[in-house]
């Protein structure tokens, strides 16, 4: 047996497994059921759409910028288990609101400038939800679980991730915005159950006083993190990784509709593809690195990431765009002559991605003291935030000054240049961490 077979059938790891996994699909689920709607049937401006998918983005991201060093103190500090099971508690209210303010927007009997801020506050509950919950998932892992299972158990929270976000997306894209609604209060509700059965995870060193100072909890926080070299550029790298990834997804709905002239259902089978490449590439790097937590591929594989992102952007600025026909559903999308090589590069990206992401998050919760993994994740967290609230920021400026959605995806080719040249020197630091 497997380890992976082994965890997935142990009460240990299965249901965090279950509950993550109910987590992201939900958290997709609702966010681009919203932004479907709001792209395909509010707006009729490229320049619209892009910048509410930009906003949309920024403050889903937000809470993790300014929240997440209470919630690396609260998950190092107290039960990991209860903390889990009281964010669960909140999601059914939180869903409840943006429920709401789905059927509100499909019904058309309140305006849009009433249920676009709605839709959007939920979103913003979203992400304090996850920004608390964010820590304990990796954090939790190590206490659970053998230290030769980590590396197992974190690649698949990562492909079980990108699992959900792909379901999630699928159904946002594909059933009516009213089932979706439904849909998110209902997960909800099956998430709270299985968090009652992840086992008690209680804190590993004497609790502390909380430090409630966003800003100087925040600092000290990512200051003591970071004085690790290995940690420091790991978490440099992942930051880099999720800027180019909100980047893409922020650019998808919008790039699908004016650029390939593409319907939401198109937009959603990139989203699907991009999700079951990372999951692909998570399982595989844990396959060639054999259960050793290791960045030796990292490096590789983000540049391979890059000239994927070359060949999407190519792709994109060959196409022939012929939008008197209307906007092309699946089967007329998969006709066109580019559309696979589109689709293959975009799958080439994800991959590549996921090769590279999960080694670097398994030595946030392998490298530090068990005591301090949830503040780890959190400040990796903070770092992540910023960067790709910053990310989002450029590409509402790209936007603003009009340059073409095809060729915003340049600057994540770019990046994914930078995230090469930090992943060489975690790998440095590491061979010189192993000779000492």
């Amino acid at each position: 047996m497997t380890t992976s077979t082994h965890l997935i059938r142990s009460r240990r790891f299965l249901p965090l497994f279950v509950t993550q996994l109910l987590n992201a699909f939900n958290d997709n689920l609702y966010r681009n059921a919203m932004v479907f709607f709001v792209v395909y049937s509010v707006y009729s401006s490229e320049a619209a759409e892009g910048l509410f998918s930009a906003v949309a983005s920024a403050l889903f991201i937000l809470p993790f910028f300014l929240l997440s060093a209470l919630a690396g103190q609260l998950a190092d500090m107290r039960d990991k288990a209860r903390i889990i099971r009281i964010v669960k508690a909140s999601e059914i209210g939180i869903m409840l609101v943006g429920g709401a303010g789905l059927l509100l927007a499909w019904q058309g009997v309140i305006g849009h400038e009433f249920t676009v801020p709605l839709m959007l506050l939920a979103l913003l509950a979203m992400g304090v939800h996850s920004t608390f919950f964010g820590p304990i998932k990796y954090a939790i892992l190590p206490q659970h679980l053998r230290e030769d299972e980590v590396l197992a158990g974190t690649g698949l929270v990562e492909a079980g991730t990108y699992i959900a976000i792909l379901s999630g997306t699928i159904l946002a894209g594909w059933i009516p915005v009213e089932w979706a609604a439904v849909g998110v209060v209902i997960t909800a509700l099956i998430g709270y159950v299985t968090s009652r059965y992840v086992p008690e995870a209680p804190p590993q060193g004497e609790p502390q006083p909380l430090d409630l100072h966003v800003w100087r909890s925040s600092i000290n926080l990512i200051r003591h993190t970071m004085r690790d070299r290995r940690v420091f550029l790991a978490i440099m790298a992942i930051s880099f990784f999720w800027t180019i990834g909100a980047v893409l997804f922020i650019q998808f709905p919008p790039l699908a509709k004016n650029v390939l002239s593409a319907s939401k259902e198109v937009a959603s089978l990139f989203l699907v593809i991009f999700s079951i490449g990372v999951a692909i590439g998570s399982v595989s790097v844990n396959k060639l690195l054999r259960g050793t937590v290791s960045a030796r591929y990292s490096p590789a594989s983000v540049v391979i990431m890059g000239l994927f992102v070359i060949g999407f952007w190519w792709v994109c600025s060959s196409w022939y765009s012929h939008p008197e026909d209307g906007l092309l559903d699946v089967p007329t999308f998969l006709a066109e002559p580019l559309a696979i090589p589109l689709l293959l590069s975009l799958l080439g990206i994800s991959v590549a991605g996921g090769m590279f992401v999960v080694p670097l998050y398994a030595f946030l919760t392998t490298f530090v003291d068990r005591t301090e993994t949830a503040r780890t994740i959190a400040a990796n967290n903070i770092v992540n935030s910023g960067a790709m609230v910053l990310g989002s920021v450029i590409a509402l400026g790209m936007s603003a000054a009009g340059l073409p959605m095809n060729d915003q995806l340049l600057l994540g080719a770019a990046m994914c240049l930078f995230s090469a040249w930090l992943g060489r020197l975690l790998v440095a630091a590491e061979e010189t961490a192993r000779i000492t």
